[in-house]
């Protein structure tokens, strides 16, 4: 994809279809790993994580606070979303492929269990609910839901319709849940729209031979 803003300045896309995806796109992708990163900062993080519904506003800008106020475990604790990060855009590609094996999943492991040490059930009126205990106050709480996303989309049928975008140095991860499971492109306004003008010119320079 093509972007003419800097970094940190690219505004979050939630076109996953879940928010584990949509945390994988945070950035492109190629072979030599993440470029044109959103995430550029923890505050960054916690924008993405309001913006995914993972956190509140009120929680979001309580961690920000805790993060000033504890820069070194702020970094620490952006050090771990990035891990997580590329543990899930290589379990998602390989899913979509067809190559999840064992030694990927046992990657996820370890942030599974952290997150569902946290996993509670409380009450909501007449009915009991799970909630996240600490959520938006642990630095890394907003990985909790995540990561219990990402698991639950991996066991799910929704994992065999995960695709990766056609586009070039794209990267981006989705469930296709179009009609006719042919869907290519993260968006077609960007991805989509680049590869018919890479054709029409390629075209062009044919014509022109």
């Amino acid at each position: 994809m093509t972007h003419a803003t800097p970094p940190a300045e690219l505004p979050f896309a939630y076109v996953g279809g879940d928010p584990s995806l949509d945390l994988v796109n945070t950035a492109d992708w190629s072979e030599a790993g993440p470029f044109r990163d959103r995430l550029s900062s923890y505050e960054r993080f916690t924008l993405w994580a309001e913006g995914a519904g993972v956190l509140t506003r009120r929680q979001g800008e309580r961690l920000r606070a805790a993060a000033r106020a504890h820069p070194r475990r702020a970094n620490a604790a952006f050090d771990r979303v990035q891990q997580v990060r590329r543990t899930l855009q290589t379990l998602f590609t390989a899913a979509a492929t067809g190559g999840v094996t064992e030694s990927l999943l046992a990657q996820l492991n370890p942030p599974l269990a952290e997150a569902l040490a946290h996993l509670t059930l409380t009450t909501k009126g007449p009915r009991a609910q799970l909630a996240w205990r600490g959520l938006g106050e642990d630095l890394t709480s907003p990985l909790w839901p995540v990561v219990w996303a990402a698991a639950r989309l991996l066991d799910s049928a929704e994992a065999a319709r995960l695709r990766v975008c056609a586009g070039v140095d794209c990267g981006w991860v989705y469930v296709d849940r179009s009609r006719n499971g042919m869907r290519r492109w993260c968006e077609m306004a960007t991805c989509g729209n680049l590869a018919k003008t890479r054709r029409r010119s390629a075209r062009r320079q044919s014509a022109a031979v």
